[in-house]
């Protein structure tokens, strides 16, 4: 007859040994759980593109156009008149008449020279002859050539139109959408160039605007060839203007 007590030692043996193997097993794996967290730290990662000197980089440079129709012109108008004649005043105010704003008028030249007659050989001041240059913003193209006439119908031959300038009254949208082609453009050289070197694109270490854009000016003397009083305005056809711009961008390069 088994003894109850060697019985139950027995049952209290193998109840242990169980415990220790699984715990054994617990450890073994936590152990092989260390080992590979470990061994992933430690593995390499791909490096990340960087912008520091010793990285490759690309450089590369793109143009581009906007235009638009230019809704602002200047006119430098110059009156040479005898002393004591008013031609400039006269045409201030008929620029003024004709929706001319006073903060657009400005004066920009004055001479002021001596006259003489020689009876006899003896030089004799006979008056002044005043040059006078007025240069007039005009922001309404429909009626700016009636704005010109007017000036000549109130000056007559004392007038003449030295210059006009057609530009933008706010040049911002047109130059941007010149940056704009020219980023367009320039990253499109920097794919196309980094794909051929077997090269992808990594972050963009500068972009610098190259470019100062200025409006084409159409400058024409009209001298006598203005309309006399009465006649036609004068025709204005401000047409489309090219701005232009180019930029500069630099990419770091990763395989």
């Amino acid at each position: 007859m088994v003894d109850e007590r060697e019985s139950g030692r027995d049952g209290r043996r193998r109840v242990t040994v169980a415990a220790l193997v699984a715990g054994a097993v617990l450890l073994g794996a936590a152990g092989l759980g260390l080992g590979l967290t470990g061994d992933a730290a430690a593995a390499p990662s791909a490096a990340p593109a960087s912008c520091a000197g010793s990285a490759p980089h690309l450089t590369v440079q793109g143009t581009g156009q906007g235009s638009g129709a230019p809704d602002v012109l200047t006119a430098v108008f110059a009156f040479s008149t005898t002393a004591g004649s008013s031609a400039a005043a006269q045409a201030l105010q008929a620029l003024a008449a004709n929706g001319v704003a006073k903060a657009d008028l400005q004066t920009t030249g004055l001479n002021l020279s001596a006259q003489y007659a020689y009876p006899h050989g003896v030089p004799t001041l006979t008056g002044y002859q005043t040059t006078e240059t007025i240069t007039a913003t005009l922001r309404h193209l429909a009626a700016d050539g009636s704005a010109i006439d007017a000036v000549v119908t109130a000056t007559g031959n004392a007038a003449q139109v030295n210059s006009l300038t057609f530009s933008f009254g706010n040049p911002a949208a047109v130059q941007d959408r010149a940056r704009s082609a020219a980023v367009h453009q320039a990253v499109a050289h920097a794919e196309a160039m980094a794909a051929a070197a077997d090269r992808k694109l990594g972050p963009v270490c500068s972009l610098t605007d190259d470019s100062q854009p200025t409006s084409p000016q159409l400058n024409q003397d009209f001298g006598n060839a203005l309309p006399a009083s009465g006649a036609a305005s004068v025709p204005l056809e401000p047409g489309t203007q090219i701005e232009s711009d180019q930029v500069t961008m630099v990419y770091a390069l990763v395989r």
